[in-house]
């Protein structure tokens, strides 16, 4: 799965990313002479569905018939027939009329404070009274007015609605409220409210609800950022080992690299690769960027010493877990591969037995409290983790309908896993206590930032995430991106999207508290392809990635709540946006207070590199990215050889090595005209770490106001750690973090490391 960016249509595009271009795409198939009707393709437009897209030739591109015909399936819209589709859009033009409110109204605060919001549509019988307010996040009630009734009325079964406007109040400050609404009366087909919404009696009144959620217009940065410049390592926490890891980098380790970082090197953040839950035993995905679960983390990640109970353990379960420590440090040593599995069981052993010593009352209470505050949806992932442990994969008990945590099959389940329940549930607050210590050490270490989480785009199709929020997620299809010139096959990443619609419905709340999980102890998010928020590649269940088309979502209401829950939280916000894209939106993400991404090879403008001073302010700007070999490997073309052995290069080799050779010499060029590296003429070249310590220097010079050193260029590492496009043929999310030599680099080594603080220097960046 390629989890770099995936990229969108544009006319101009300096950005464009040669290995990443999704919309750089071949063929997918004509539509033929049974393509789809003039009804279908506005139909699909209904409903938020692209008809084409554009080739990476540049060609305009049709969606075929079946595509257009399984996508709409997806989203629950039936159009085999001329009948079906004249229906659907029938009902698409209704739909809004037969509601009392709509499902969610999200606006931006200076939209009610200036007055330009649109206000809240309400559909009543005409003539009917409407009483309308607000209970507001602190339980307040404010009544809104009516401000406006649009005389363009419908009928619907024999009743005439019409359309009134109210009032949100200007002052109305950010956060969750809910509307509620009254009137007198039913139309013929109600029985849909907003959300969360009921109905009264059909002869007297209706009831409807629904969140209003306030948004910023523009995220602010931390009060610690703001004015301010600050550099930050990127580093994959897996790979980043100490002599106490358990062959796998941990939360321990992670507030290690933090106080280092901070303390030592004046670094900002420590941007790591994503945390979230995994299966629930091995075997375990090895891509961070393919978890299970956004709303949850991996214990694999856990400091088995660092649990309290640890110290209260009985001899003999003691003795055990320090046979299995022993065992587990000595992967440490291993240069070559990382064992996820042998780790987690491991420590799952280990915990196993922790988790047998009896809590002291106040650690009690903090559990209990955790799992209060975690509801329903900690339950149902706990619930979810104890079902996998007894049921296969493919056993035909996760099949039966309906599914999820309120199915019979999974609460005929509770009683008897009871006890496993409490185990997950109890992970997850480990887990949540250890990502708060590390956090706290980047603080104390004087990060203004701290940990910057990184969010996926998507769960696997089977996970945790995909059983229990079925209802908010489409079936029968999955995201990827369309073919280029470096894929031409395109890529399906095997994850079932939000369902655009479902996800309205329900105010939200799914994507909302899976930002508020993320956010919790971080100062920052970095968002993997942004621009998922504004469409996603969908592809039919059974089809090719040629086969597939956008689908486009509510970009107002998915930025504004990210807005809103990182302002809450104090944190800043990364779209990695990367590839070719409407200029419009990169626009918008500036206006919301979206910081872009920036990485120096990619970085041009017609064919030309960007001089250092036109780079965005807003903006994390770094030499290169997990998806391509460390800078060393970099220059050296590892990228190419690698895809040369692998078999998946789309020009002749000499053909690709002459374009890369150009395109790194012209950066390096600019390198050279800024003083960075020796002019061409001198006798003496510079050494590859001058080079690497020129080119980081070159962003030194760009106003953007993060940088990011990549923690493998920092200590000479090599080795690429994903080859996107490739699952087992390379060594994905193995790689464990070593320096030049081969031999392995443990958190212990880079205090003293003088290739670490060299490069630092060469961006300023050492207090």
């Amino acid at each position: 799965m390629n989890t770099v960016p995936l990229n969108d249509d544009v006319v101009d595009a300096p950005n464009l990313d040669p290995h990443d271009s999704a919309d750089s795409v071949g063929p997918a198939g004509p539509a033929g002479p049974a393509g789809p009707s003039e009804e279908l393709l506005a139909l699909a437009h209904d409903h938020g569905v692209d008809t084409w897209f554009w080739g990476g030739d540049g060609a305009q591109i049709s969606v075929s018939r079946s595509t257009l015909l399984a996508v709409l399936a997806a989203l629950g819209v039936a159009a085999e027939t001329a009948d079906d589709v004249a229906a659907a859009r029938r009902e698409f033009a209704l739909a809004p009329w037969r509601r009392l409110l709509p499902p969610v109204v999200v606006v931006q605060d200076s939209s009610i404070q200036n007055g330009t919001a649109a206000g809240v549509p309400v559909h009543a019988r005409q003539g009917a009274s409407v009483d309308v307010w607000l209970i507001c996040e602190d339980g307040s009630r404010r009544d809104l007015l009516q401000v406006d009734e649009w005389w363009d009325t419908q009928t619907i079964d024999g009743v005439t609605v019409s359309r009134r406007i109210f009032e949100i109040p200007g002052d109305l400050g950010l956060g969750w409220h809910v509307l509620h609404a009254e009137s007198e009366g039913a139309e013929g087909a109600e029985g849909r409210g907003g959300s969360g919404a009921t109905d009264g009696d059909a002869a007297s009144r209706r009831e409807a609800s629904a969140f209003l959620v306030v948004t910023p217009s523009h995220l602010d940065n931390p009060p610690a950022l703001d004015g301010q410049r600050a550099w930050g390592l990127m580093a994959q926490l897996y790979s980043v080992r100490s002599t106490r890891s358990w062959g796998i980098g941990d939360f321990a380790d992670l507030a290690d690299l933090a106080a280092i970082g901070g303390a030592q090197y004046g670094a900002g953040f420590v941007l790591v690769n994503p945390l979230h839950a995994a299966a629930p035993a091995p075997p375990v995905e090895p891509s961070p960027y393919l978890p299970t679960s956004r709303r949850f983390f991996h214990p694999i990640y856990l400091r088995v010493e660092d649990v309290p109970e640890y110290a209260y353990l009985p001899a003999d379960a003691r003795t055990r877990i320090d046979d299995l420590a022993e065992r587990m440090h000595a992967a440490n040593a291993d240069p070559d591969r990382l064992d996820r599995d042998a780790t987690y069981s491991a420590k799952l052993e280990a915990l196993a037995l922790i988790h047998d010593v009896p809590r002291r009352a106040a650690r009690q209470q903090q559990f209990a409290a955790f799992r209060a505050r975690g509801g329903d949806a900690l339950a149902d992932f706990a619930l979810w983790c104890a079902l996998t442990e007894k049921f296969a994969p493919d056993a035909p008990e996760w099949d039966v309908q309906p599914s999820g945590p309120r199915s019979a099959f999974a609460l005929g389940q509770k009683d008897e896993l009871a006890d496993r329940i409490e185990f997950h549930s109890w992970l997850q607050w480990l887990c949540d206590e250890q990502l708060e210590s590390a956090q706290r050490s980047a603080l104390k270490a004087g990060m203004p930032l701290g940990i910057v989480h990184d969010l996926p785009v998507g769960v696997q199709a089977r996970g945790a995430d995909a059983w229990t929020l079925h209802g908010v997620l489409a079936a029968g299809v999955t995201v990827g991106a369309p073919p280029d010139m470096f894929n031409n096959q395109g890529q399906n990443w095997s994850q079932p999207p939000w369902h655009p619609s479902r996800l309205a419905e329900t105010g939200y709340a799914a994507y909302r508290d899976m930002l508020r999980s993320v956010l919790r102890h971080a100062g920052g998010i970095r968002v993997d392809h942004v621009l998922g928020l504004f469409r996603l590649w969908w592809i039919p269940a059974g089809a090719s990635p040629t086969q597939g088309t956008y689908v486009h979502y509510d970009h107002e209401a998915l930025i504004g709540i990210l807005a809103l829950e990182a302002q809450r939280a104090g944190a800043i916000v990364v779209g990695e946006d990367l590839g070719v894209f409407e200029p419009w939106v990169r626009d918008y993400l500036v206006e919301r207070g979206i910081f872009g991404t920036s990485i120096l090879w990619f970085e041009r403008y017609n064919g030309v590199p960007l001089a250092p001073e036109h780079y965005r302010q807003q903006c994390l700007t770094s030499v290169n990215t997990h998806d391509l070999p460390p800078t060393t490997g970099y220059l050296a073309g590892d990228h190419i050889t690698l895809r040369e052995s692998l078999g998946i290069l789309a020009r002749p080799v000499t053909e690709e090595r002459a374009i890369d050779a150009a395109e790194q010499q012209s950066v390096l060029a600019l390198a050279r005209e800024r003083g960075l590296l020796p002019g061409a003429a001198t006798d003496a070249a510079p050494s590859v770490q001058q080079t690497v310590e020129a080119l980081y220097a070159l962003t030194a010079l760009t106003p953007s106001t993060l940088l990011g050193v990549a923690l493998v260029d920092a200590v000479g590492e090599r080795r690429t750690q994903n080859q996107p496009g490739t699952v087992d043929e390379y060594p994905n999310w193995r790689v464990p973090l070593a320096g030049p030599d081969g031999r392995p680099v443990l958190v212990d080594d880079l205090p003293t490391s003088e290739r670490f603080a060299a490069l630092v220097r060469a961006i300023g960046g050492i207090r």
